[in-house]
């Protein structure tokens, strides 16, 4: 008995260097995971759900370049990822708190450096965006500066890219000068200007001529915002704070109540406009559900959402109270799994702005 008491403390302490570097990179292997799940998730499914939506060749138009037609939905892809992780990072100090400065600035001094990248990165996949849809307007025309700005002056979907893009540029803006300022650029700013640059978003999908259709922006915007605040303060805990506990334990609690709210406004606005886009189709109705390729979106993007409410109720009630605690928990393993499907549904939610609802 007293070699095998004298051989645990020696195993538990022996070579302490090496157990810390192995820590170190289950931690930023389960980090790499979050992220490669997110972003594989949505474009895989773009480029996936957009060749199942690919209408054929219609006669007398000519056919998309394939970097066009594959090109869009991958770019849009990544200017909505850009645009929630800009929304998470910008609201990472309201999730952490204020009353701990010691333990939150480093990561705040991070946060705040990664936060211009990200909106750098909206930024550029939003002009890229502007020149590729105008391409696919005009197939037949050559791609230049008079293309796209025919395609702003014209197409309600130019203009609300553009301002998309110059809120991305005024959230740069702000990020260099919180780097330089610290918490004197309010959090509350950064994170109304990133959510102000969502709002143009509904513009560049379906455009519809109901009797409803402000009500119908207003649900759709309702659903960008939410599903951004909701992934993108996921992500952004995920990332940056998960190591911490201390840290954890008081942003996570407070990410699940906003998490709570976001899950009910983005599923009943993602049903509304989804269901009423066909119900409102000659010829198509709420049996489109099954007979489209827009209806089957929609469903695909249903079963995303019971996923997801089901890896949440597992966070919620599961881990949340252990993490309280300051315990050890396979939290990363289980965002890697929710972010994964929140990627997937970032991803058919592209093409399903895009998709003729008949196809």
């Amino acid at each position: 008995m007293a070699a095998d008491s004298d051989a645990v403390p020696r195993d538990r302490t022996a070579n302490p260097d090496h157990r810390a570097d192995t820590d170190v990179r289950k931690v930023l292997g389960a980090k790499a995971a979050v992220a490669v799940a997110l972003l594989a998730g949505a474009l895989l499914s773009a480029v996936v759900a957009s060749a199942y939506t690919a209408v054929g060749t219609i006669p007398g138009l000519p056919d998309l370049p394939p970097l066009v037609h594959f090109g869009l939905p991958v770019a849009r892809v990544l200017l909505d990822l850009a645009a929630l992780a800009t929304v998470g990072l910008s609201v990472l100090p309201k999730l952490l708190g204020f009353d701990r400065p010691r333990h939150t600035e480093p990561v705040m001094a991070l946060a705040r450096r990664i936060t211009v990248v990200t909106a750098l990165v909206w930024l550029l996949c939003g002009l890229l965006s502007l020149v590729l849809q105008a391409a696919e307007l005009s197939p037949d025309r050559p791609v230049t500066t008079q293309l796209v700005v025919d395609y702003v002056a014209n197409v309600p979907a130019g203009p609300g890219l553009l301002a998309s893009a110059g809120a991305a540029l005024l959230c740069a803006v702000l990020g260099l000068l919180a780097v330089r300022f610290g918490e004197s650029v309010p959090a509350e700013l950064r994170t109304i200007v990133a959510l102000l640059g969502l709002l143009p978003m509904p513009l560049t999908g379906h455009a519809t001529d109901w009797q409803y259709h402000d009500f119908s922006m207003i649900s759709m915007e309702l659903h960008v915002i939410g599903a951004a605040l909701w992934t993108g303060g996921l992500v952004a805990v995920a990332l940056f704070v998960a190591p911490r506990r201390g840290l954890l334990a008081e942003a996570l609690p407070r990410l699940s109540r906003l998490a709570t709210i976001a899950i009910f406004v983005v599923a009943a606005s993602g049903l509304f406009n989804g269901l009423m886009e066909l119900a409102i189709t000659p010829g198509v109705g709420l049996s489109g559900l099954v007979s489209t390729g827009y209806g089957q979106i929609i469903t695909a993007k249903v079963g995303c959402l019971v996923a997801l409410g089901g890896v949440a109720a597992q966070l919620r009630f599961r881990l949340l109270p252990r993490i309280a605690r300051h315990q050890r928990t396979a939290l990363l393993g289980w965002v890697a799994v929710e972010v994964g499907v929140m990627g997937v549904a970032y991803g058919l939610g592209v093409v399903l702005s895009r998709a003729p609802v008949i196809v």
